[in-house]
């Protein structure tokens, strides 16, 4: 018999790993559930002939599209280097808002979501059991989970308290300032997740100018799209050559089945994040979906779901507040989601109520969001994602039923 033993074969960093979840993995969707839970667009891919093209016969309509895919060019392993891809994605973010430069392919990684870039960075810049990342809870649980992956401890320093949720800058330079912490690497979320807070530029800007830190600042833009014209700083690498800018095709461009992320960064950055990719980690289909979604006509139909879903986000924030039982907007509206608390009878964001209503909600009534009472500053709140105009008024119905049997049980 082999005397193969997983508990002392695996690495203990591993063995000891909580996977990253979400709200599916509790709640399936069975084809009814209103999912309001894991911040996609409601309104669907920002490439429409695909949203359009349901029709299996209609084999005229639907030729161009396996064309623009390249699906008959599937027996050739992919383009390693994506440039006609990369190029779109440099010229959307070339604003000059931020910097009279110009960013080009060289300033970019893509791979399979802002994941792939995450963990990329980790394995660049930080030495298992000796390095240490920055995190800012409240945030995307992934950082964390990609540290551990990597055997690389966290030091965390929490954002200040709702509702600005603003980055604790002196705390922040002080952690970075201690070398017997040696941080590498400060992961940054704007919009922030769960918060839908835009960081200040000027606090960004303060870390990056540390005197004396070696390191690298992530800044996790993965909805900055639903920010105000100009809110990314993507551009900002060409100024910044310790900056690294993630962005995802997965939230405003509706994008999610594709797993499409980019970082932005200082040329020599980029090389090294793409000298340790997989060869081919970019599929042909997902390139060329991702060059269509950012396309003209792509980003039309992009802005076009954007402005539907900030009017229900507006609507929601009218709304929402008329429920009894549900309490303040904890975060900012720079997102497609927005936190609330739930209150008790006594007005005190809860908890308890907030996870009755998020499983009644779920398992009765067929409305999935997220629980995130339990991540710091979030006491008693609950995400909430925003939807077409149709989920948003079945979420409002639902929301207020549940509130009722959770609060009158």
């Amino acid at each position: 018999m082999s005397p193969f033993n997983l508990e002392t074969c695996a690495r203990p960093n591993i063995l000891a790993l909580v996977p990253y979840r979400c709200a599916r993995d509790d709640y399936k969707d069975d084809g009814t559930n209103v999912l309001l839970d894991a911040n996609e667009n409601a309104y669907g891919p920002s490439v429409a002939p695909l949203a359009q093209t349901t029709d299996p016969s209609a084999s005229e309509s639907a030729a161009p599209l396996l064309s623009q895919a390249d699906f008959l060019g599937l027996h050739r392993y992919p383009d390693p280097h994506q440039a006609p891809l990369k190029q779109s994605l440099c010229e959307l973010r070339n604003t000059h808002h931020h910097t009279k430069r110009t960013l080009g392919p060289e300033n970019l990684f893509v791979g399979v979501g802002s994941d792939e870039a995450i963990d990329a960075v980790l394995r660049a810049f930080c030495v298992p059991g000796k390095d240490r990342i920055l995190t800012c809870p409240p945030t995307y649980g992934m950082y964390s989970v990609s540290a551990q992956v990597n055997d690389v401890s966290i030091v965390k320093v929490p954002l200040l308290p709702a509702p600005t949720f603003a980055l604790d800058v002196d705390a922040v330079l002080a952690a970075l300032s201690d070398e017997a912490n040696s941080i590498k690497v400060a992961y940054l979320c704007s919009p922030g997740n769960p918060t839908g807070s835009r960081l200040a530029k000027e606090d960004v800007t303060r870390v990056l100018s540390h005197p004396t830190w070696n390191g690298i600042v992530v800044l996790d833009e993965a909805y900055v799209d639903f920010s105000p014209e100009g809110s990314s700083l993507a551009e900002w690498v060409l100024e910044w050559p310790n900056l690294i800018v993630m962005q995802t095709l997965s939230k405003a461009f509706g994008m999610a089945g594709i797993r499409l992320g980019a970082a932005f960064a200082a040329p020599p950055v980029a090389q090294l994040l793409n000298n340790i990719k997989a060869p081919y980690n970019v599929s042909s289909p997902t390139a060329a979906l991702a060059e269509r979604a950012v396309s003209g006509e792509g980003l039309a139909t992009m802005r076009a779901n954007v402005e539907s879903l900030n009017a229900q986000r507006d609507r929601l924030v009218r709304e929402l507040p008329g429920i009894p039982g549900v309490g303040r907007l904890r975060g900012g509206l720079e997102s497609n989601f927005l936190l609330y608390e739930m209150v008790n009878a006594q007005g005190e964001p809860d908890n308890e109520v907030a996870l009755g209503v998020y499983e009644r909600l779920a398992e009765k009534r067929g409305v999935v969001v997220r629980f995130r009472g339990k991540e710091h500053g979030c006491l008693g709140c609950l995400r909430i994602t925003v939807g077409t105009e149709d989920e948003v008024s079945r979420l409002l119905e639902q929301l207020r039923g549940a509130l009722e049997e959770v609060r009158g049980a």
